[in-house]
Order: C-alpha cells, then sequence, then structure tokens
C-alpha cells in the first residue's frame, strides 16, 4: 500500500481555481521538492497537507486513511520566516515541544520529565549546530540559527511527515549549502517523508529524490481564475538516496529518551 494517496484534489476560493485535478501516490521517505511558478498551488497543496485547509474536493490519504484535516503531531513544518517563540531562550524553544506535547492539562513538565525534556531537546540542538547557544534568545542569534532553531523544533517531535515551505530562501549561499547538508543528514537518519517547496530550481533538484513541477496547463484570458494548477512533471531524482523504511520506523535521534 503507498504511503500517501492523493485522489482527483481540488482547492477552489469561491470561482478561484488554485489546484485541480491532483493524483499522486507517495512511498514513505521520500524527499518530494515542489517548484513551480508563483501562485501556482505549491503552498496551497503544503496547507492542505498541515490540515491547515480542507480540500474542496477530492481526498489525501495516509496509509489507506483520510489524513486529519486539522495540524497534528504527525506533521512538522519550517517556514521562511522562523517560527520561533522570541521570549523563550534557544534550549526552551526546543522543549517546549515536548511539554505541550505530553503535558495535555498543565502544558509544562516538572521534576524528572522536565530534566529529561531539556536534555532531549539539548541533544537535539547540539545536532543541529547549537550547543553552544541554548541560553540565548532567538533575537540574538543570524538568520541561519535562527532556521537551524526551526528545523530542532520540527525533529524534536518526531513527524511522520516533514512540510518545508521555502525554508532556505532568505538565507545566504554559503549558508544555504550548509542547511542542505544538515538537513539531508536528518533525513536520513529518520526516513522522514519530505515535502519541500522552493523558487530555486537547482536546490528542488540537488536535495529532492522526486522533482514535482506545478503548472497551469489551461488558461482563459478572459477568465484567469477558472482554472487551476497541476502537477505536469514529476521527476524522479538522486534514487541512490532512497532506502527501504519499515512502517514501524520512527524518527531515532533520542534512541535512550523516554520522556512520554
Amino acid at each position: 500500500m503507498s504511503y500517501i494517496q492523493i485522489v482527483n484534489l481540488w482547492q477552489t476560493y469561491g470561482d478561484h481555481v488554485v489546484l485541480e485535478r491532483l493524483n499522486l501516490t507517495i512511498t514513505q521517505g521520500e524527499f518530494c521538492t515542489l517548484v513551480g511558478a508563483s501562485g501556482c498551488g505549491k503552498s496551497t497543496f503544503l496547507r492542505l497537507l498541515l490540515g491547515q485547509e480542507a480540500p474542496s474536493r477530492g481526498s489525501l490519504l495516509l496509509e489507506g486513511k483520510l489524513l486529519a484535516q486539522e495540524p497534528d503531531i504527525t506533521r512538522g513544518v519550517v517556514f521562511q520566516r522562523y517560527s520561533v517563540f522570541p521570549h523563550l531562550c534557544v534550549l526552551d524553544n526546543v522543549a517546549i515541544g515536548l511539554e505541550l506535547r505530553d503535558a495535555r492539562f498543565l502544558g509544562r513538565f516538572f521534576g524528572r520529565r522536565k530534566r529529561e525534556a531539556r536534555e532531549a531537546a539539548a541533544q537535539m540542538l547540539h545536532r543541529v549546530g547549537l550547543g553552544h547557544a541554548l541560553d540565548r534568545y532567538p533575537g540574538q542569534l543570524s538568520g541561519g540559527m535562527q532556521q537551524r532553531l526551526a528545523i530542532a523544533q520540527a525533529f524534536i517531535m518526531q513527524p511522520r511527515i516533514l512540510l518545508l515551505d521555502e525554508p532556505f530562501g532568505a538565507l545566504d549561499p554559503g549558508i544555504r549549502k550548509d542547511m542542505h547538508a544538515l538537513l539531508l543528514e536528518l533525513w536520513r537518519e529518520t526516513g522522514l517523508t519530505v515535502f519541500m517547496v522552493t523558487h530555486d530550481l537547482s536546490e528542488g533538484f540537488s536535495l529532492g529524490t522526486r522533482l514535482l513541477v506545478f503548472d497551469k496547463v489551461r488558461n482563459d484570458p478572459q477568465a484567469p481564475n477558472a482554472y487551476g494548477a497541476r502537477i505536469t512533471y514529476d521527476i524522479p531524482l538522486n534514487s541512490e538516496r532512497l532506502t527501504p523504511v519499515s512502517a514501524t520506523v520512527a524518527p531515532a535521534l533520542f534512541p535512550d529518551k523516554d520522556i512520554a
């Protein structure tokens, strides 16, 4: 059975058709890069996968079941604008996700569980190169460091699907190269299924195991919103990076930690 299935997916806003007739099958562990002109529905597609929006027509299936139509812990997301908490230090920015997930009534851990959550967060931050900045605040970090922090926030939650919306678009070329290497390393370790929107075609080709090109195949000058975008090219890439992933595999960055 395929891991993710997109079946006759449409997304419309009134008479504005953004996406139409999307049909797609994704295998667990694939790294899908999404490219196309601005406004052709790439970010809309990510919001549908995240559960921020419900499709106007069609369905999204995860292992044969309808994908929950609201964000949950199965899906992590990293945006171009750094989604970090400015009033929390780097360590607490990462540890808070574990607390909000597992301390359902108070939203906070105490005692041993608090220490273990902070230890797991510190380990994740060392993995992304921020071990020296645990006590700093986001405003004291460079753009590249803030994006590393956002990636740590996503990976600490051990999602099944990672969604990236132009995460490196605002970074300098040298920093982007370092972030590419970090992302690929974490992806290989965790076996996550990744969808990444990018406007940089070379980035899409170099990172992905599959390149999905979004474009409108029909246009009417008299009614520019009448037709939506489809996936016009589906190109396999870098197949040597793919390894079989068991359905029971979960991200294993912290195999010795149990803080639930």
